[in-house]
Parts: C-alpha cells; sequence; structure tokens
C-alpha cells in the first residue's frame, strides 16, 4: 500500500506563522505554490518534510532565481502539477497522465474537480488578505486515490 500525506502552502509573502508549520508537521512532502517571500520561509519547511516549492509573481529577488515557474511531481502513481497562478495551467495535463494540479495566487481557499483532475488552492498562510482565511491544505494518496482537504488556521 503506497499512501502520501502531502503539506500544501502558498502565498506566504515572508510570513511563516507557527500555527502553519505546526499544521503541517508529520507531512511526507510539502508543496510551497509560490510568493515565497524569502528564502529562509523555504528553509524552515525543508526542515519538517522534502520540499518542492513554485515562484510565485512577487518573488522578484535574485534568491527565487533558483525556483521555478513550474513543478511536475510524481508520488508513486500519482502525478501532481505545481504552478503559482491556475492562468499558467496548461490544457493537457490529464492526457499527460496528472491527477492533481496545486496553485495558490488568488489567496482563496479552494478545492474542486475540473475535466478529472483535482485541483486545490491552500489559499494563503502568510498576512491575511481582505477577509479571506488564513489556511493549508493537504493532499491524503492512498493507493493511487486523492483526497484533498483545507485547514483553516486558528489564529
Amino acid at each position: 500500500m503506497t499512501s502520501f500525506r502531502i503539506g500544501l502552502i502558498s502565498d506566504t509573502h515572508g510570513l511563516l506563522r507557527p500555527q502553519a508549520l505546526a499544521a503541517l508537521q508529520g507531512c511526507d512532502h510539502i508543496l510551497h505554490a509560490g510568493d515565497i517571500g524569502k528564502p529562509e520561509i523555504l528553509d524552515a519547511l525543508r526542515q519538517l518534510a522534502p520540499l518542492t516549492a513554485v515562484r510565485g509573481n512577487n518573488d522578484v529577488d535574485t534568491w527565487a532565481d533558483v525556483v521555478r515557474e513550474v513543478e511536475e511531481l510524481w508520488l508513486g502513481e500519482t502525478g501532481i502539477y505545481l504552478v503559482h497562478d491556475q492562468a499558467d495551467i496548461p490544457a493537457d495535463l490529464k492526457a499527460r497522465g496528472f491527477s492533481v494540479v496545486v496553485t495558490g495566487h488568488s489567496h482563496k481557499p479552494l478545492v474542486t474537480e475540473r475535466a478529472g483532475l483535482v485541483h486545490v488552492n491552500p489559499g494563503s498562510a502568510g498576512p491575511r488578505r481582505f477577509k479571506l482565511p488564513v489556511s493549508v491544505g493537504f493532499l491524503l494518496i492512498e493507493n493511487g486515490r486523492v483526497k484533498a482537504e483545507l485547514l483553516e488556521l486558528d489564529l
């Protein structure tokens, strides 16, 4: 049996809250969907689990030059496409074998299914924007089945 608990975080904008770190504790892998803010965020997340991150539109300093704009990750048989902005999702992902798309950018937590793909935006774990929740997300993958969950952080 192959199972993974994947932590999802996005739009930290330089603020990694202790509540987010606590929520992501025990994950097998962490995905950061961009607008990281500073490299120390990535260093702290790497202390918890293997990390895959993409650059967001606000990650423009030289430290972010090594962070790619798109990551394609395979955990077991499950393909995950990670990109900051959903406007940059290619149309052929399902045909290429992907099951999941993880994005950030909007700060709005969302789990939905479109065209046979699970789409997850964990929302923003950084500074609160408008009246949107501060949140993270999780992918629970067991034998190729994917379940996505969102968690509003208790501030």
